[in-house]
């Protein structure tokens, strides 16, 4: 996928980036550990996009990511992806997955059930480990059947995802030991 440009921006986790074209956001990126590794994520995956400034749209899309990630109950359903080549199946789980507002959890075997194919939750987190639009495909909101936090492939790792779902109130800021 080709992007027109990319920003990076500050959020409560830190600087994550986002992509940009003609038909929406091509990718969203969390952060990397420092600025420098969150750009070199957002130019190894969008070679041709310079650094620039977004545009309006793009920058109330920004300015809502951040919100959520400081605490806001923000509903980012609104926000224009551009999903060219992304799998219809991909498409159909991150539709689903969008719906999960702030605040609540789902299994991946909920999700695959809501898109009336019990059994898939193994191809549905499959998916979501190619989400290209973190945050705004919310993959952080979806668990494993035990509840639990089981891999997470985007910066941080479960340790990010813990800390977006403590932030949104979907769970408590106690780790468990069980």
């Amino acid at each position: 996928m080709t992007a027109d440009g990319f920003a990076l921006f500050g959020t409560a986790i830190g600087s994550c980036g986002i992509a940009w074209g003609a038909n929406g956001i091509v990718g969203t990126q969390l952060p990397e550990g420092t600025d420098a590794r969150t750009r070199a994520r957002l130019v190894s995956r969008f070679p041709d996009a310079p650094e620039s400034f977004p545009p309006p749209r793009i920058q109330d899309a920004i300015d809502d990511i951040a919100a959520l990630l400081r605490g806001d109950v923000v509903d980012l359903l609104d926000v224009p992806l551009d999903m060219d080549g992304v799998a219809d199946f991909d498409v159909r789980v991150y539709d689903e997955t969008r719906a999960i507002p702030p605040g609540k959890t789902l299994s991946y075997g909920d999700v695959s059930a809501r898109l009336g194919l019990p059994g898939a939750a193994q191809a549905v987190g499959q998916a979501l480990g190619r989400n290209p639009f973190v945050i705004i495909v919310p993959c952080h909101r979806v668990l494993a059947a035990d509840g639990k936090m089981h891999g997470f492939s985007a910066g941080g790792g479960i340790a990010t995802k813990r800390r977006m779902l403590v932030i949104e109130g979907a769970i408590d800021d106690e780790p468990t030991l069980f």
